[in-house]
This record gives C-alpha cells, sequence and structure tokens, in this order.
C-alpha cells in the first residue's frame, strides 16, 4: 500500500473515531476471526498520547490504554531521564516516541485521537486548549485547571468543540457513590443543612519560605523552560519536581486543589448543587518569631478553613453550608454521628434533620445513621478494573462519540466537573485574598481587606464586594503562553 494511501486511510479512521458515526450496512467480519478473542483491529483502536507520564500520569496512561487494546504512539514528558514512573511509561510503550514538548508533540503526531493530561496544575490548560483546537479528546487530572478563568474556557471549548472530555478525580466512577444518592433521592436524613468535607493534605511543605532559585542544581534532564509552563519565569527552583509545587500559588492549588475535587465531588452531585452563593475562610499561622506571623504569600497556607453557601436544589430542599478543612483539622461529630465513631484522615458528613450520611475519600465506605435506628451499611459493589474504569470509560466514549450514550454517562465530564472545580476553586481566591492588604502593608498594623465573606457571582466569575480579590479569579501569563 502507498504512503498516500495509507494516509488516506488513517484519516479516515481518525474520522470515524471522532464524529462516532457507524455504517449499519456495512458487514464486519467477527474480529475473533480475524485474531483471535480479545482481538482489536488496529482500525478500531484509539490513538493515544500521554502528557505528563510520570507519577500519575503513568497510572493514567496504562488505565487509558485498557492492557494494550488501544494504541500509545507517542509520551510528553519535561523530564527525559527516563527515571522512576517515567521510565515506566517509556518501557511499557516502548514503540511510542517521546518528547518534551507538547506543543511539538501534538503539531507532529497527527493521527493522535486523545491524550492524557497529568502535569502539574498550572499547566493543565495550557495543555488541553491546545489539544482541543487540533480536534483532540482530553483526559485532564484534578484539578481540572489552576483557577476559575480556565475552568470554565475548558467547559465551554469542549462544548464547542464537540469533544469528550474527563477529569481525573477517579472516585466519581465508584459505584458507592450511588447509594449516597439514592439515600438521597428517597429522602433517608431529610433535607440537608449541612456538609463538612475533610483532609489530612497538605502531606507536602508548606506554609514555608520556598527555596531560592540555584540553576546550578538543575538537572540537565530536565526542561525547565516547559515546566515552567505560563508561570513567570525564574531560575531552577530545587525540589519543585516532580511533586513539591502544590504548595506554590505560581504552580499548585493546594490541599483544596489536591483533594477538593476527590472530596466535595461526592455532595456537589449528589445535592445537585451549583455556583456556591459566597466563600469566607480562616487560615492556620505559624510563628518562629515573637508576635510576627511568618507571612509567604507565594505559598499556600499550613491549614484552613473554608466555608461555602449554595442555594436549595431540586435534589435538597433547602440552603446548605459546606464547610472545607485541610492540614489535618477534621470535624466534630455532629448530634447523630455515634460518639465512637472514629472520623477519619479524609472524608465527609453531610448532615439532614433526621439523619447523617457519611463516607471515606472517593464515596468510598458509605454509611447512614439514623436516630435509634441501627447503621445502614452502603452495599459494597466490587469493581475488577483499576480506578473504578474511570480512564477505560472516557476512552470508549471517545470511540463512541461526542453526545453518545458512553458520552452522556461519564461521570466527570467537564460540563460537570467545569463546574465543580469552579467550587473547589473558589476556596482559594478565599484564602489567597485573606493576606491582602490596602496598600500591600504586612504585620501587625496591617489592614487586611480581605477577611469577610465573599459574594460570589458564579456566572459572571466575579467578587462582588471586594473587586482586589477578582485578580485570583485568573492569572497573568508568561509571553507565548498566554490563552485564547
Amino acid at each position: 500500500m502507498s504512503d498516500k494511501n495509507s494516509k488516506q486511510n488513517m484519516d479516515s479512521r481518525r474520522s470515524f473515531i471522532k464524529k462516532g458515526v457507524a455504517a449499519s450496512s456495512i458487514f464486519i467480519v467477527p474480529r475473533h476471526v480475524l485474531g483471535g478473542a480479545g482481538y482489536t483491529s488496529p482500525s478500531d483502536q484509539l490513538v493515544l498520547a500521554g502528557i505528563g507520564v510520570g507519577g500519575k500520569g503513568e497510572s493514567d496512561l496504562r488505565n487509558a490504554s485498557v492492557k494494550g487494546r488501544e494504541r500509545v504512539i507517542a509520551l510528553c514528558d519535561v523530564d527525559s531521564s527516563g527515571d522512576g514512573s517515567v521510565g515506566k511509561s517509556i518501557k511499557r510503550f516502548s514503540d511510542a516516541k517521546l518528547y518534551d514538548n507538547f506543543k511539538k508533540m501534538l503539531d507532529t503526531e497527527k493521527d493522535i485521537d486523545a491524550v492524557t493530561i497529568s502535569t502539574p496544575d498550572h499547566t493543565h490548560a495550557a495543555a488541553a486548549i491546545y489539544a482541543m483546537e487540533r480536534g483532540v479528546h482530553v483526559y485532564v487530572q484534578k484539578p481540572l485547571t489552576h483557577n476559575i478563568y480556565e475552568a470554565r474556557l475548558l467547559t465551554e471549548m469542549a462544548r464547542e468543540k464537540k469533544l469528550v472530555t474527563q477529569m481525573g478525580n477517579q472516585g466519581a466512577s465508584n459505584p458507592d457513590q450511588l447509594q449516597i444518592q439514592k439515600w438521597i433521592s428517597e429522602g433517608s436524613i431529610g433535607v440537608i443543612s449541612k456538609v463538612n468535607v475533610w483532609t489530612n493534605r497538605p502531606v507536602w511543605p508548606q506554609g514555608v519560605a520556598m527555596k531560592q532559585p540555584d540553576a546550578a542544581l538543575k538537572p540537565t534532564s530536565l526542561n525547565w523552560d516547559q515546566w515552567l509552563g505560563p508561570a513567570p519565569e525564574t531560575p531552577y527552583i530545587p525540589e519543585m519536581h516532580p511533586f513539591n509545587w502544590r504548595g506554590w500559588w505560581n504552580f499548585g492549588t493546594g490541599a483544596l486543589g489536591d483533594m477538593g475535587c476527590h472530596l466535595i465531588d461526592i455532595p456537589f452531585k449528589a445535592l445537585g448543587l451549583k455556583y456556591p452563593t459566597d466563600v469566607e475562610c480562616s487560615i492556620g499561622t505559624v510563628f518562629t518569631k515573637m508576635w510576627s506571623a511568618d507571612y509567604y504569600p507565594e505559598g499556600c497556607p499550613p491549614s484552613s478553613s473554608v466555608s461555602l453557601h449554595f442555594d436549595a436544589t431540586e435534589k435538597n430542599n433547602g440552603p446548605i453550608q459546606m464547610t472545607w478543612s485541610d492540614g489535618g483539622i477534621r470535624p466534630f461529630h455532629p448530634d447523630l454521628l455515634p460518639a465512637d465513631v472514629s472520623i477519619e484522615d479524609n472524608g465527609v458528613i453531610m448532615i439532614g434533620d433526621k439523619g447523617v450520611i457519611t463516607c471515606d475519600a472517593y464515596g468510598n465506605d458509605p454509611k447512614l445513621y439514623r436516630k435509634g435506628e441501627p447503621v445502614v451499611m452502603g452495599e459494597k459493589v466490587k469493581v475488577l478494573e483499576p480506578e473504578f474504569g474511570h480512564q477505560r470509560q472516557w476512552v470508549d466514549a471517545c470511540k463512541a462519540g461526542f453526545n453518545s450514550a458512553e458520552h452522556k454517562s461519564l461521570t466527570s465530564s467537564f460540563d460537570y466537573s467545569g463546574p465543580l472545580t469552579e467550587t473547589v476553586l473558589m476556596g482559594n481566591i478565599a484564602i489567597r485574598s485573606y493576606m491582602l492588604t490596602e496598600e500591600g502593608a504586612t504585620g501587625r498594623r496591617a489592614n487586611y481587606i480581605g477577611r469577610k465573606k465573599l459574594l460570589w457571582d458564579g456566572e459572571n466569575m466575579k467578587i462582588k464586594n471586594l473587586d482586589a480579590a477578582n485578580q485570583f479569579v485568573g492569572r497573568t501569563y508568561r509571553k507565548g503562553w498566554e490563552l485564547t
């Protein structure tokens, strides 16, 4: 077959997958006749690539490949050393071409149908938009984006481009969540007025001074310019890659960004929540000098408590206050939760006028408590595939096409996970506003202007009563990394 004909066939196959259109009149020979049981014809394979293939990116791409059922042709990672989990991806997908620049990869590899994006938070949007502009389906790790403006942009773009999307909060596909949703829809705990959500994160350096940049310490295998992405240009900062970036605002989104999309997802979906009406916070401080709190505005605090209010919804006939806490701060037992029930490191408590629902991270181990009745345990559904099939379901939806039944059944497509991420990142607007002063001054006598309840216009992405806080809705982008 000529190269021209091969290219035409590939273009036809790619168009078929993207549009999800099947010609029912074509006679198809069963695959087992062609290649044995379980065989997938190359023309039926999704052509995949990974952007960020170490750490969580390694398992995201591995799960999306569905044990080799789909074809991975390209890998992109800023670390080309081949060490650690990046090396695992390189070894597993040995035929895939390796890049350290996702723009170059997407411009070169024209046959890519879909990509997994598992980079630090600050480059999620840049990579996803570049892929979607080229008609490529995307799976993006949580939080979907670094800020609210980016989340709205990705949500609208996916709809406009008719692309199949999924955020990487795999607990959204946990069948245990269906039990929680059933209890609420049946009114088992009545009208819910309060929700407590908490985590033991951060488990990385946070609330401390950032290490000083030192270009001499940069590994030769690390493309630092690509790692920085849209963040301000700076020489290499030791220990920021591959994980400690989470606690610094230029790169990460703190404890909320790490666990909020896993935990807040549970009540957000079960209660049918929309944009919050307001947000307020209190943060932990550290004193290494008498009467002078340490002040590191470039980083997240060691702990925080955030309050969000929501209007009544179709699933809950009353307003709700959601309280988030991190840094190891756990909620107290509500009245209907027995005193001897342990409150774990991560979890959710939903408090109604007739009872209480609890669960662990990802919606695991749901329990229902009602006064004078024995605890009701959620029926444990055994899921045999990794991460509840979250990546595999996205792959199947990509192959079925936009607006297909498979697409509509996804548990965290951008139509849902975009607004969820916006809600999660509302807490960070409050946390960052907490240290705002009238003239940028700090110290005991500083006039802090952001230590109040911030009123939110969700549709227009705007804080209504403190304009200075709106700087945190988006961000300033480094030249060459602006988003359209």
